[in-house]
């Protein structure tokens, strides 16, 4: 009998393959389509094991490849699949008997592979589950050690030591970062709740939380399923966001009746982190490429109780003359390769390519050069980025400076931790 939650896993997974679909988009059509047949313990493990699998590929590819007979050009994407998750659950999830693992494996090749795939994938996962992980690793090459433990191309680890300030080392820790569990961090809403209230209503719904130092309209929450289904997001009291993604709105220093542009602001976390820092009082112009994502900023601005907020849809690459040297400060969270933010967001490990960086190097200067005309003498440009890559970050600013010397700069680069996305941060100001 087919096991109905590693089913509908395995359809998520081959979609991701096949159509190279984003993960969380197909597993939230998946579960949208089967949710009322479906318990919320079968809808935690279906997404552990999609984004286990999703994060681990690699790894798990290297480990088929060593204990298959048979190449994987040659195996079935169904079958690959099947083995993929086969191998997480019993090398990454415990609390799932390696006998369970197997057998329901097995009863997936009956239905999805040929007339041997179910012996086929029976005598690789019984291998495997005789292995000790950490044995299977033993690679003198150290960058081949990194990619192949850490689910990591060679390629992102190779540009990781172009950095200046990066040596193998610091590589291997930020690639083991990158696999790590991402928390949940929410962002209070101090328009709407003071923090006293705020962590009252946390408790009263037995919500644990841990406040962040670095920045106390932070909280790290632990245990919520449906997040957004929460009466308290529904009320406005908070959003989610990464501390590393809220300190570029909160270094631009936003005060009360300035005026500031957000060029690259969709879906407008950023955005309205500066207008709560405003205390509501000023304006705040929000940029975008399309006209449904300047429509999230919207939303989010009507749930938290924000009115300063005006939208436009503007490509912030194209000059407008109407607003030369209008602005107090700006904030350019500009498009980026995301190599910060790959364990929130595990697909980008396989979509992106080298020669992707740069196509969207250019793009992020040519977004720096232009904008840059925008602001005031004296005015604040946060040029920031959820990469990690040099080449995105340092190397833009320096371009930029060179050209334009009338510019002072702070750079701040946040490596991906347990606790926090990986971000770069650059302060320019206007003399």
């Amino acid at each position: 009998m087919i096991d109905k939650v590693r089913e509908l896993a395995l359809k998520v997974l081959y979609k991701i393959d096949k159509e190279e679909a984003y993960s969380n988009i197909a597993l939230n059509e998946i579960l949208n389509a089967n949710r009322e047949k479906l318990t919320p313990k079968d809808i935690g493990l279906i997404s552990e094991i999609i984004y286990g699998v999703t994060t681990w590929k690699l790894t798990l590819d290297v480990i088929i490849i060593k204990h298959s007979k048979i190449k994987m050009k040659k195996i079935s994407t169904w079958v690959v699949n099947i083995l993929r998750m086969g191998i997480y659950q019993i090398l990454f999830l415990d609390k799932i008997p390696q006998s369970a693992a197997v057998n329901e494996s097995v009863n997936l090749a009956k239905r999805y592979g040929h007339k041997s795939s179910a012996n086929f994938v029976n005598a690789v996962l019984r291998k495997i589950s005789m292995v000790d992980y950490a044995e299977l690793f033993k690679i003198e090459n150290p960058i081949e050690r990194i990619s192949k433990t850490t689910s990591m191309p060679v390629w992102i680890i190779e540009e990781l030591l172009k950095d200046r300030d990066y040596n193998i080392s610091n590589v291997r820790k930020i690639c083991g970062n990158l696999v790590q569990r991402p928390n949940i961090t929410i962002r209070r809403n101090n328009l709407k709740i003071n923090k006293e209230e705020f962590e009252k209503q946390l408790k009263e719904r037995n919500i644990n939380f841990t406040e962040i130092e670095e920045n106390k309209d932070f909280y790290i929450v632990e245990k919520i399923k449906n997040i957004e289904n929460l009466d308290m997001f529904q009320k406005g009291y908070f959003t989610v966001q990464d501390l590393s993604a809220g300190m570029s709105a909160y270094m631009l220093e936003p005060k009360e009746n300035e005026y500031i542009l957000d060029a690259c602001s969709a879906p407008g976390g950023k955005t309205t982190y500066i207008a709560e820092l405003m205390n509501n009082k000023g304006k705040i112009l929000a940029w975008d490429l399309y006209e449904a994502r300047t429509n999230l900023i919207k939303e989010n601005a009507q749930r938290l109780g924000i009115n300063i907020i005006n939208t436009e849809t503007n490509d912030a690459t194209k000059y407008k003359a109407e607003y030369n040297e209008k602005f107090d400060k700006i904030l350019l969270d500009v498009p980026c390769m995301g190599i910060g933010v790959i364990k929130r967001k595990p697909d980008i490990k396989w979509h992106r390519k080298p020669e992707d960086l740069k196509v969207i190097s250019k793009v992020q200067y040519e977004i720096l050069e232009n904008c840059s005309k925008y602001v005031k003498k004296g005015g604040t440009i946060i040029y920031s980025t959820c990469s990690i890559l040099e080449k995105e970050n340092h190397g833009i600013i320096q371009k930029f400076l060179e050209k334009n010397p009338i510019y002072t700069t702070t750079e701040i680069k946040i490596e991906p931790t347990e606790k926090q996305d990986g971000f770069y941060i650059a302060k320019l100001i206007k003399k």
